[in-house]
């Protein structure tokens, strides 16, 4: 079902965030499939994991030096004569003979006898014998088996999205595969007749199409897996073939464009017959939305300018995206501007870009904790490459017109 029948409304910036969460939260029950550990980074475990084995497995060597016995070297400075080398991979079963050492490799098994290493700086060897300067105490240098974690202990929770930490902890225990969700597949179409490819030269009135792009990463980056991106011209049955592609492929389809209230909206003029519902969210950039349900997949409609595209994606989509996959909800929090905003339109949510201030004589970034934000660029939604330089959303209230240098506003970390 559509969210609400066909019509022109005006909506808080609130209200219909929840309308797309609300579509989109059924995504949640996905289906599950294996892939290998090295494929699964940024996928969402289906099922506890549990170690099958003890790590370390075997007792080894923490340092490059020469396994022991602790009362050989009570009393130090001490030769004793040596009695072998021992590899990381070797067996390592030979006994170490009382009152000698063996030379071992960091990660090598220590022979049975040996309960300490000395590490290599400690000594002085020539070819049958090592000098030990400084005696070491049982279980120096010795990594236990099952120290670091034991067969059956839980290594990842149901749902987690797995980082590069998990990744390491997975494949040392020897997992090959592992049952993690299907990511959320998303279509993106952008529309418009004077948009084209990069590389190609501008004719006038043209422009490049970066919406497909910067829609594309967006989704990417919030562990989404993208099946498509189109582009479609005004043409309605362009459009319409492009769309029922992209509804057979996807969880979500993403438009961009063709909103509006002027000729030539193709995306408005498509799927208003179909239950679409298109009207104006109070927040400034991005006013212009439309919500459908095509065959049972959302279909998200931002407006075409490239701010506006982005900021819709990060206000309404980013959260639930992100939740979706596991991820960590997008961090807010209050900053005191660096200048003022003269003017916000009343009545309107406004999402200006910002750059944040750190102190200097610090730690480089990001250790250097921001003091303040700094709005740097004007308010217009087509002032994309301004937006490069942005780090946060700043995030202006309807009922303000205008804010001090000073005041407090609540960022968005882009």
């Amino acid at each position: 079902m559509n969210p609400r029948p066909a019509s022109v409304w005006t909506r808080p910036v609130d209200d219909y965030r929840d309308s797309i969460e609300q579509l989109l939260r059924p995504l949640a029950a996905r289906a599950v499939e294996s892939v290998p550990v090295q494929a699964a980074l940024g996928r969402q475990l289906a099922d506890d994991v549990r170690s099958p084995i003890d790590l370390p497995v075997f007792r080894n060597s923490a340092m490059d030096g020469y396994a022991v016995r602790a009362e050989s070297v009570v009393i130090a400075p001490v030769t004793l004569p040596l009695a072998g080398v021992v590899a990381a991979g070797a067996p390592g079963r030979t006994p170490l003979p009382p009152g000698a050492a063996v030379k071992v490799m960091t990660g090598a098994p220590l022979p049975p006898g040996a309960d300490c290493v000395i590490p290599v700086e400690d000594t002085h060897a020539d070819d049958d014998t090592v000098t030990v300067e400084r005696g070491r105490s049982a279980g120096e240098f010795v990594r236990e088996p099952g120290t670091d974690v034991r067969a059956g202990d839980l290594l990842a929770t149901a749902r987690t999205a797995l980082a590069p930490r998990h990744i390491a902890a997975l494949a040392a225990v020897g997992l090959p595969t592992l049952a993690v969700f299907a990511a959320v597949r998303a279509a993106v179409i952008t529309t418009g007749d004077e948009l084209v490819a990069a590389g190609t030269i501008l004719r006038p009135g043209q422009i490049y199409n970066s919406n497909g792009t910067a829609l594309a990463a967006a989704l990417a980056a919030n562990g989404v897996t993208v099946v498509s991106v189109s582009h479609s011209t005004d043409d309605p049955a362009r459009f319409r073939a492009l769309l029922s592609a992209a509804t057979s492929a996807a969880d979500v389809v993403f438009t961009s464009g063709g909103v509006s209230k002027g000729d030539f909206e193709v995306v408005k003029e498509v799927l208003e017959p179909l239950g679409g519902q298109f009207g104006s969210v109070a927040m400034q950039p991005g006013g212009p939305q439309g919500l459908t349900v095509v065959g049972g997949v959302p279909v998200l409609s931002f407006p075409g300018n490239p701010v506006s595209t982005m900021v819709s994606f990060e206000v309404f989509a980013r959260p639930i995206l992100r939740h979706l996959a596991g991820l960590p909800e997008v961090a807010t929090y209050e900053l005191p501007l660096r200048t003022a905003v003269p003017r916000s339109p009343e009545g309107k949510r406004q999402f200006l870009r910002g750059k944040l201030i750190r102190p200097s004589g610090e730690p480089p970034w990001p250790l250097r904790h921001p003091i303040a934000v700094e709005v740097v660029s004007g308010p217009g939604s087509h002032l994309v490459a301004s937006m490069a330089w942005a780090e946060v959303l700043v995030d202006i209230p309807a009922e303000v017109s205008a804010l001090p240098a000073g005041a407090i506003v609540r960022v968005w970390s882009l």
